[in-house]
């Protein structure tokens, strides 16, 4: 389509909610079709915990996956919300030129570290089976998940992994979260929404929903918060309705257990490194709006000896953008994707040319 059309096309649209409504979901109805269910051939470390979880299927991710055409595929695991399918939506062309792309998207009713693990290296494991050696992708939340896994797993010492990216890494509970008496800096909505989880007895199933359902009108206001002046293409919209879908069909069991395993997480430090092999870590310049002021990940992110201990083959780039009034926000991949595609395309091309060099 001619780039002087585009403009006319998109306003066009914009004013008729008949036809957006129809664009919208044949954007999510492609999506579909691009990206389909995958199950590994093997699935025995995922079986092994058929007896430790109390419900299988309410534990278990589904794995979805994309082909693409080269031989570096890459596995992404998201944050809290919104899917994997979903959260590049605007990174998929990219990563689809390195290799086929592997979501991995939480179970609604259920979490479960453990089958999070397991899941993840049986997928590892195929693809290391078919030669090739993915890389891990992982946003906020996820990249905590990813941490754990990566330092504490036995049999992730085994796998092959290419490389790790990390997109405003949440490694640890303190990272959103400080110590009761603090409250320099204000208190950040979603803090004050995780604080209120955390203290809601399980065992009163009312006042956990009823905790669990501030969350959920916490993280649409968030999203909403980075549409707020911006003109939403089709595939924003589609994106925003997904990402409704899946707040809304997520159970208070499934966010409260989703919640239990942040809690879990340690924080950065000591001289055990998270990944010793290529990493990236993309920060954007307004993480502290979301990240508590005593964030111990970003105090050992932005110290480069500290740093270099917890990736020491690793970047740490800033994500900026080029608008002072449009900065981006903690792991705003899909409304800042044009700052955030530059960082990591030169990234995997560095990771990728000695082995094109090898070839040669």
């Amino acid at each position: 389509m001619n780039a002087s059309v585009i403009p006319f096309v998109q306003k066009t649209i914009g004013n008729h909610p008949a036809i957006l409504g129809v664009v919208t979901a044949a954007t999510g109805i492609l999506r579909q079709m691009a990206i389909k269910p995958f199950t590994p051939k093997n699935r025995r470390r995922e079986f092994k915990l058929k007896d430790r979880v109390a419900s299988m299927h309410a534990t278990r991710a589904q794995i979805f996956k994309e082909k693409g055409s080269g031989s570096t595929p890459t596995i992404i695991v998201g944050g809290f919300v919104p899917d994997a399918t979903e959260l590049v939506e605007f990174q998929r062309p990219l990563f689809r030129e390195y290799g086929s792309i592997y979501y991995i998207n939480y179970p609604r009713n259920g979490f479960s570290s453990a089958m999070f693990f397991a899941q993840l290296a049986d997928l590892i494991e195929d693809i290391n089976l078919r030669g090739k050696k993915p890389v891990l992708f992982g946003v906020s939340f996820g990249c905590g998940l990813l941490a754990c896994f990566l330092r504490e797993c036995a049999e992730a010492k085994d796998l092959k992994i290419r490389g790790v990216v990390m997109a405003s890494p949440v490694l640890c509970t303190e990272d959103l979260i400080r110590p009761e008496r603090d409250k320099s800096g204000g208190v950040r909505m979603l803090e004050s929404n995780l604080k209120r989880i955390l203290k809601a007895n399980p065992a009163g199933g009312e006042e956990v929903s009823r905790q669990i359902d501030r969350a959920r009108r916490c993280f649409q206001a968030l999203f909403e918060a980075g549409a707020e002046n911006r003109r939403l293409s089709s595939r924003h919209l589609s994106i925003r309705r997904k990402i409704m879908e899946v707040i809304g069909s997520t159970s208070s069991s499934g966010g409260y257990e989703r919640v239990l395993a942040l809690k879990q997480f340690a924080q950065p430090g000591g001289d055990l490194p998270i990944f010793t092999g290529p990493a990236l870590t993309l920060l954007a310049e307004q993480e502290d709006n979301l990240l508590v002021p005593t964030s111990p990940t970003l105090a050992a992110l932005r110290d480069p000896a500290k740093s270099r201990q917890l990736f020491p083959r690793g970047k740490v780039r800033q994500v900026i953008s080029h608008s002072p009034d449009d900065a981006v926000a903690h792991a705003s991949l899909i409304f800042h994707h044009q700052y955030y595609n530059p960082l990591i395309e030169t990234w995997y091309d560095k990771l990728l040319a000695p082995m094109l060099f090898a070839v040669v």
